[in-house]
């Protein structure tokens, strides 16, 4: 799911491309993806984008009139740029996208279509249609945004109610903005074990914790912007080659040399170092620990020396 530093970069690319112009017209091609039907998608047509902003992990469109669409790519949305005069989008739907075509397509004035994509099967991009920022503010799920914050304020939302740190990151009623992929690398430079009990912090841990989340949400966000030029992002994804420990499951850890490891639970999964993070514990893998039983190491020293395991 694109996170804090990829919607950020995509709000500043559409600042710069359609940010004083007019919207000529949009299509929504499926039957999922619009999820209001108040205000109706036809009052849009004509106005003029007035702001676009980050609101927790969705991008938000302002229109003359206080009209707003609010854009949530969930998982596996990414969008796109089409530079060049374009025909106003035809807004009757035809037939519902393919999978992996275009669920949304708007035409702005002076050329240029932005396209709205879905890899899989499932569909869960939304768009919410709002008149009036209260509207729009309702779509928002309550995560502190911790750029915006203080230290006591991120600890008193952290120890509001009692999870594993990697869990209370990733919640967006908690924390804003931030996913599976940057939680890795937000606990990683923390030097943090991801299944620290929340309530058990200590108030040295929640400082260190607040730096971590925002040097590295605003480092990777700087990076990304370096990376992408003035191009429209097009390689948003939650797996980076400079990525200290996410999605690099048995490579050394940056830090200090020693194997990453993973534990997977339904869609997601935590990648940690054993050696900088847990203390020298590796904590068991569903999958993998499963079918070892008794042969799965337990420390970082029997992962080294255990001949069978494999990355």
């Amino acid at each position: 799911m694109p996170e804090y530093p990829d919607i950020e970069n995509y709000v500043d690319a559409l600042r710069e491309r359609i940010l004083g112009r007019r919207l000529l017209g949009w299509r929504f091609l499926h039957p999922f993806l619009l999820r209001t039907v108040d205000p109706p998608q036809d009052m849009f047509i004509n106005h003029e984008v007035t702001s676009v902003d980050r609101h927790e992990k969705r991008i938000v469109l302002g229109f003359q009139g206080e009209l707003f669409a609010s854009i949530h790519l969930m998982i596996l949305g990414r969008l796109s740029w089409n530079d060049g005069q374009h025909a106003p989008a035809d807004r009757k739907v035809t037939r519902p996208a393919a999978r992996g075509g275009t669920l949304f397509d708007a035409a702005f004035e002076g050329g240029g279509t932005l396209a709205l994509t879905e890899s899989g099967s499932k569909r869960r991009a939304a768009i919410h249609l709002a008149s009036g920022s209260q509207a729009v503010q309702a779509l928002r799920r309550g995560g502190l945004e911790v750029d915006q914050a203080t230290l006591p304020e991120f600890a008193a939302r952290l120890r509001s109610e009692n999870h594993t740190v990697k869990r209370a990151l990733t919640d967006p009623r908690l924390v804003s903005g931030v996913g599976n992929a940057y939680s890795d690398e937000i606990l990683h430079a923390a030097c943090m074990n991801p299944f620290l009990q929340t309530g058990k912090m200590s108030d040295d841990d929640c400082s260190h914790l607040f730096d971590a989340v925002r040097s590295v949400l605003t480092s990777w966000r700087a990076r990304l912007a370096d990376e992408r030029g003035g191009a429209f992002p097009t390689k948003v994804t939650a797996f980076h080659p400079a990525m200290a420990v996410h999605g690099r499951y048995g490579k050394p850890c940056p830090r200090c040399g020693t194997a990453v490891q993973r534990i997977r639970y339904a869609e997601n999964e935590s990648n940690y170092c054993p050696r900088c993070q847990t203390g020298g514990v590796v904590y068991a893998d569903r999958a993998l620990s499963r079918l070892l039983k008794g042969d799965w190491p337990r420390t970082v020293e029997e992962l080294e020396n255990e001949p069978g395991i494999r990355y």
